[in-house]
């Protein structure tokens, strides 16, 4: 047997009692030569393909989280109608018409970034309009009524999805 195949012979040995996998051919001189090795194709196309599979599940519940951020502005932004309406209802025993009896700066004046105007109607409506963002041109309504004492508020907004609104107005 000559060096070569005893040095085969003795490299496989070790590589079965330990367990590992040699892989590598003898060079002229009996050392052993590692060979490269990389991904294979298949295993690049499985991880595209997961990654594909996340971010076709991400994308969609990122943009319904951003839609639903732009209309928590508008219930931030109401709260100060809504406090000037239950004032008015308290002290008046009757709802607000508008903007001034209810005692909050007109309708432009009372907007943020996506909200563009809060305006107090009859019976202490208030309608939101939002002016930028994903909802638009899109409205989302208050209405107050009296509980005997207390003032509860049903939320509607007809064109926004459910997905897209704060807790509060999903559901009536």
């Amino acid at each position: 047997m000559n060096r070569a195949a005893a040095g085969l012979i003795t490299a496989t040995g070790r590589a079965a009692r330990t367990g590992l996998k040699v892989t590598g051919t003898l060079g002229g001189d009996g050392a052993m030569q590692n060979t490269q090795r990389g991904f294979t194709l298949i295993e690049l196309m499985i991880v595209v393909a997961i990654i594909g599979i996340l971010a076709a599940i991400a994308i969609p519940q990122y943009q319904n989280y951003t839609a639903r951020a732009q209309a928590s502005e508008a219930m931030a932004i109401v709260s100060a109608a809504k406090t000037g309406v239950a004032e008015y209802q308290n002290m008046e025993n009757a709802w607000p018409a508008n903007n001034t009896q209810a005692g909050i700066p007109v309708a432009t004046q009372h907007s943020g970034q996506f909200v563009s105007a809060v305006q107090v109607a009859a019976n202490g409506l208030i309608t939101v309009t939002f002016g930028s963002g994903v909802h638009s041109g899109e409205v989302l309504t208050m209405t107050p009524s009296n509980e005997g004492g207390s003032i509860s508020w049903a939320c509607a907004a007809p064109v926004i999805a459910d997905n897209q609104l704060p807790t509060i107005c999903v559901g009536q």
